[in-house]
């Protein structure tokens, strides 16, 4: 499939992915998949969001992996799919993306795998939020957290002191972007999946058809 082109600024895409090894992918959806069922659908979502990212051939692509880049299905994607692969380091999620942020150093969008809902057209959507000069765009999560952030330049403090895994992440975040003068946009809001109830809602994607509980 051609790239879904936008405009010849670049915005790199980073992607937080954490190694599909059985037990330690998707744990809260093991009682309804199993450890190896949870680490077949993590494989396909880092795949899938991968794919979304190539397509929309914007700038340098960067998997941050957890815990490391050793898992074989992060060397085989490096070796067959040419993506640069780097460890995520920090000792919170926060800290974590705040360092990705800082070594990327220019407009950038930052996205996870749990979202498979987010699509081509919506990272294109988020990318020209930027180049249209705000400081700042999101895709916020309907469970209160956040499934896209986007800056056109690091900012650390939009990470600090957040409340990370609660419902009130975006809520928080909103608070810090206003205390620091940021214009930013949030074009829609998106699900993830995280839990067993999830799986029905996963199945009617196209790519996700067989994920139901």
């Amino acid at each position: 499939m051609a790239p879904f082109r936008v405009s010849a600024d670049s915005v790199d895409i980073a992607i937080f992915a954490r190694a599909p090894q059985p037990g330690a992918a998707k744990t809260r959806l093991i009682p309804a998949l199993g450890a190896a069922g949870a680490a077949r659908l993590q494989r396909r979502m880092i795949l899938n969001a991968l794919n979304n990212a190539i397509r929309i051939d914007s700038g340098r692509i960067t998997l941050w992996c957890s815990p490391d880049t050793r898992h074989h299905f992060f060397r085989a994607l490096h070796a067959h799919c040419g993506v640069k692969v780097s460890r995520q380091l920090g000792p919170d999620l926060g800290t974590r993306m705040a360092h990705a942020f800082a070594v990327h150093g220019g407009p950038m969008l930052l996205i996870g795998t749990d979202c498979p809902a987010l699509q081509t057209a919506h990272l294109a959507t988020a990318a020209n939020v930027l180049r249209d000069g705000r400081d700042a765009v999101f895709i916020p999560a309907e469970d209160g957290g956040y499934v896209l952030v986007g800056l056109r330049q690091p900012q650390p403090l939009l990470f600090e002191n957040i409340d990370w895994g609660s419902e009130q992440v975006m809520a928080q975040t909103r608070e810090r972007l206003d205390g620091l003068g940021l214009r930013w946009a949030e074009p829609l809001i998106l699900w993830d999946v995280d839990r067993p109830s999830d799986l029905a809602r996963l199945a009617t994607l196209e790519d996700f058809t067989e994920w139901s509980s």
